[in-house]
């Protein structure tokens, strides 16, 4: 038997049979893995963008990874295979905050070690990781700083610029911080962590923006709430 011979014989033998029970279990438990992640992400998590929506994928990331793991592990040749198809595979989900990124890499996390049927590891990593994400949100929580998301859009030659919103929130807001701020050539975009201790404030801060800025659209999003 010549060397080409036995590679070949290499690669159609290797493999190991999936226990379909088992994989059946672990693969539920994915997916309550990235449930409850979903829902601490909606809690704990700081990011601007709508975290209950963005949430929503990690069911279907997290019992894929893990699928794909499971399939690949079995044939080394599958595995090669895999290579190559990532090659050709972009992943380009629009990521605007490094939060969002960390909590994909968790998906992943939970994926593979499921899909390598480290079910234990995987259960006891994910609880010391929800341990340390609440005790960060805890701890956080306790200073004192901005409580709801505020982003203003405007359109350009209007008189409208970052030092005029600043200028703006710092007249009604107790605290004011900038988080982003986008420019076209024709649209300015701007959002800021703001913090207000009653209704009348976000009232009066709005007021301002329909008298001096015209066409501007004002969103809030709630972080901790007003009064909280």
């Amino acid at each position: 038997m010549n060397k080409n011979e036995t590679l070949l014989e290499f690669f159609s033998t290797q493999g190991a049979e999936i226990h379909y029970g088992l994989f059946l279990i672990n693969f539920l438990l994915a997916a309550l893995l990235a449930q409850v992640l979903g829902l601490a992400y909606a809690r704990f998590g700081h990011a601007l963008s709508n975290r209950q929506l963005f949430g929503r994928n990690f069911v279907v990331l997290t019992m894929t990874t893990m699928l794909i793991i499971t399939i690949v592990k079995s044939s080394l040749a599958l595995s090669l295979g895999l290579v190559g198809a990532l090659s050709i595979i972009r992943f380009r989900a629009a990521i605007k905050e490094p939060e969002e990124l960390g909590y994909l890499f968790i998906c992943i996390a939970i994926g593979l070690g499921l899909g390598a049927q480290q079910t234990i590891i995987t259960l006891i990593a994910f609880v010391v990781l929800l341990g340390v994400i609440a005790l960060s949100h805890w701890v956080r929580g306790r200073e004192a700083g901005p409580n709801l998301y505020l982003t203003v859009s405007s359109p350009r030659g209007n008189g409208t610029g970052l030092p005029e919103l600043l200028a703006g929130i710092k007249r009604h807001a107790d605290a004011v911080k900038l988080r982003r701020f986008d420019e076209t050539d024709s649209q300015i975009e701007a959002s800021f962590q703001v913090a207000f201790n009653d209704v009348g404030q976000v009232e009066a801060c709005l007021q301002h923006f329909r008298t001096t800025l015209g066409d501007t659209r004002v969103r809030f999003v709630d972080d901790r709430g007003i009064g909280n």
